[in-house]
């Protein structure tokens, strides 16, 4: 199970930014900037009674001026509603219950996910002002009052939330099944790949972008191996594509890279790589997920000498922060090269749990810092006193050095490719945990 998500929903001006903040500024560990890519802050991971999740800014419910109730109001709820698992609709006790907040809950109570509804802007704690009563005319059960300006009552809405998260997998049920997570942008062909693979129809395919609603699930035993294959939602309006549409299309591709063991990263071939391409592929490359970069629909491209590696070259210079994942041309449609995709995962999750011993280990570094010696600055040279593995999936190699400031972002890079020189990992990152170890001790 990927993490839940919980959407804010609600009208303009009722303090939802300011409560997304609350939530962003202390009691998040806010993801970091993905590689090369610009981050939107429309999410955020957060915690809360040892539970992770996600926090989805829905930036607002705002209805046309000339069209007061359904178009803009419908398009952004819909999507909201589609992509969470728990909906926080937060209204604001000084304006009252208004003739839009009985738009958006009735959306809401259609929709039949659970919904909670916030009561923001009342500033102090003790008793329920009586004023607030009136926002249960909303017909959504419960209400909680909140200040996102002072930070109270928060504790007892998290506790709320928390209680409808839907419930974990026992890790212990896990079996040996390699999670294959397909993702990409709408209509990039991810259903279609996952038919082929499975061998009948079990997804819906359309050429209509948003096709897919949620993360589909599909247990597949063949003579490869054991793998669940997640199919993940592309969420666009048919009528119009919009920048704010395709921040919630990627919410639930986040939330399948959590629980992948490997990522195809499918490419339209007829579009090339796209700003929303790198955004996926940057969170699988900072989550440690192993991945393969699936061009598809290469089948429709008018092929020369030498397109095929002009492509692969434009791949691998928009993926730079990637450069360990392998890239395949395939045809969904027609099956080219689909079952050579299980024999590719098979070996990136393999590398990925490779598993280094000590001794090996440290004769490499001792080789390349020999052949190629540390860093220097200010008169002061790094030094690398030994090195071990201490995790996999991905490979995790902790450094003992002098100085964490000494170690240049390109000398880690010489040695990540030292390492995959030697001993491949490929179509996995390579982590590097940098502790440093004063020569007397």
């Amino acid at each position: 199970m990927g993490k839940p998500v919980v959407a804010i929903v609600g009208r303009p001006n009722v303090g939802k930014s300011t409560f997304f903040n609350v939530l962003a500024g202390e009691r998040v560990s806010i993801v970091d900037d993905m590689p090369g890519v610009t981050r939107d802050r429309v999410y955020v991971d957060s915690e809360w009674n040892g539970r992770h999740f996600s926090v989805v800014d829905t930036g607002g419910i705002e209805p046309n001026s000339d069209d007061i109730i359904l178009s803009q109001m419908r398009d952004q709820a819909l999507i909201a509603i589609e992509t969470a698992d728990v909906i926080v609709f937060l209204t604001d006790l000084k304006s009252g219950v208004t003739a839009d907040d009985h738009e958006i809950a009735t959306l809401l109570r259609k929709s039949g996910k659970p919904v909670i509804v916030a009561i923001n802007k009342v500033d102090h704690v003790g008793e329920m002002p009586a004023e607030a009563y009136e926002f249960y005319n909303l017909g959504l059960g419960d209400i909680y009052t909140v200040s996102a300006a002072h930070r109270l009552g928060f504790g007892e809405l998290l506790d709320a939330i928390y209680d409808h998260f839907p419930p974990e997998l026992d890790n212990e049920n896990e079996d040996d099944r390699i999670r294959i997570a397909v993702i990409g942008k709408p209509n990039a062909g991810k259903s279609s790949l996952i038919n082929r693979m499975l061998g009948n129809q079990r997804l819906i395919v359309s050429d209509i972008p948003g096709t897919t609603r949620d993360a589909v699930d599909s247990d597949l035993d063949n003579e490869f191996g054991r793998y669940t294959l997640i199919d993940t939602a592309g969420l666009r309006r048919k009528s119009r594509i919009e920048d704010r549409v395709e921040k919630y299309s990627m919410i639930r591709s986040l939330a399948a890279v959590d629980r992948a063991s490997v990522c195809l990263i499918m490419i339209d071939a007829t579009e090339g790589v796209t700003e929303q391409d790198t955004k996926v592929a940057g969170h699988a490359h900072n989550s440690g997920k192993a991945s393969i970069i699936v061009v598809n629909k290469w089948d429709l491209i008018e092929k020369e000498t030498g397109t095929l590696e002009q492509f692969k070259r434009e791949v691998q210079s928009r993926f730079m922060f990637m450069q360990y994942a392998p890239v395949v041309f395939i045809s969904a449609l027609t099956g080219q090269r689909v079952r050579d995709l299980f024999k590719l995962v098979n070996q990136v999750y393999e590398q990925a749990g490779r598993r280094l011993t000590t001794g090996l280990l440290n004769d490499i570094l001792a080789e390349s810092t020999a052949r190629v010696p540390p860093p220097q600055d200010k008169g002061r040279s790094l030094k690398i006193y030994y090195g071990t593995q201490v995790g996999i999936h991905p490979p995790q190699i902790a450094l003992f050095i002098n100085d964490r400031d000494l170690m240049h972002y390109s000398y880690e890079r010489y040695l990540e490719n030292q390492l995959r020189i030697n001993f491949g990992f490929d179509g996995s990152p390579i982590w590097f945990l940098l502790r440093p170890k004063t020569e007397k001790s």
